[in-house]
């Protein structure tokens, strides 16, 4: 089992980097390997919706980390993905990286477990915590918790570290993906697979 780790940060050593480490280590404790991706820092533009990656094999048209990330999305098993908080929303680079990773490749993510995690230096961060699971809402994912919303508090690199009450949600949340992989592992050895997906209804309000 293997699950990747997102991080919009564009301070790769920064305190996003610290909040999912910490996921990271409570996940290989329990025998999960685990990839982190740094996303912060590359040059990810918007998407322009043009539906092209419909008819590309379902990679983008603009042929860069999106795809690198749907290349091994392909064959994960679950996902963390974590954001620093500007102005009480996720980063613009997060955005865009989402944005276009869930409108090319949203059936790599269907029936698989996963998780968000906002980091900021006080508020924000359960406004940018409802931003990022909008994406794993609407793509049948199996969204992870932990016993407060996933959010950690610094400003700092390191700073987070500090932040006791959210080292443990993020380990308590390592533990709980690890949990439902095996559950899900189990089920499928038992035979019980995911629900078979219904053709999608569209309906416009404008006619």
């Amino acid at each position: 089992m293997k699950v990747l780790l997102f991080n919009g940060s564009p301070h790769k050593d920064g305190n996003t980097a610290t909040a999912l480490a910490e996921v990271a280590r409570a996940l290989e404790a329990e025998g999960v390997e685990t990839e982190t991706i740094q996303v912060g820092g590359e040059e990810v533009r918007g998407c322009i919706a043009c539906g092209k990656c419909a008819d590309n094999d379902h990679r983008c048209i603009f042929d860069d980390i999106i795809n690198e990330a749907l290349d091994k999305a392909e064959t994960a098993d679950g996902f963390i993905f974590g954001s620093p908080v500007y102005y009480a929303s996720p980063n613009g680079t997060m955005i865009s990286f989402m944005d276009r990773l869930f409108y090319a490749g949203s059936q790599y993510f269907a029936y698989k477990p996963g998780a968000c995690v906002a980091v900021a230096r006080r508020g924000g961060t359960t406004a940018s915590y409802d931003v990022l699971n909008k994406y794993l809402g609407i793509s049948n994912m199996v969204q992870i918790g932990a016993n407060y919303w996933n959010q950690v508090h610094g400003r700092l690199p390191g700073e987070a570290a500090q932040d006791l009450e959210g080292m443990q949600t993020m380990r308590i949340l390592g533990k709980n993906m690890a949990w439902m992989l095996k559950l899900i592992e189990n089920g499928k050895s038992s035979g019980i697979e995911h629900p078979t997906p219904e053709p999608k209804q569209m309906f416009n309000f404008i006619r």
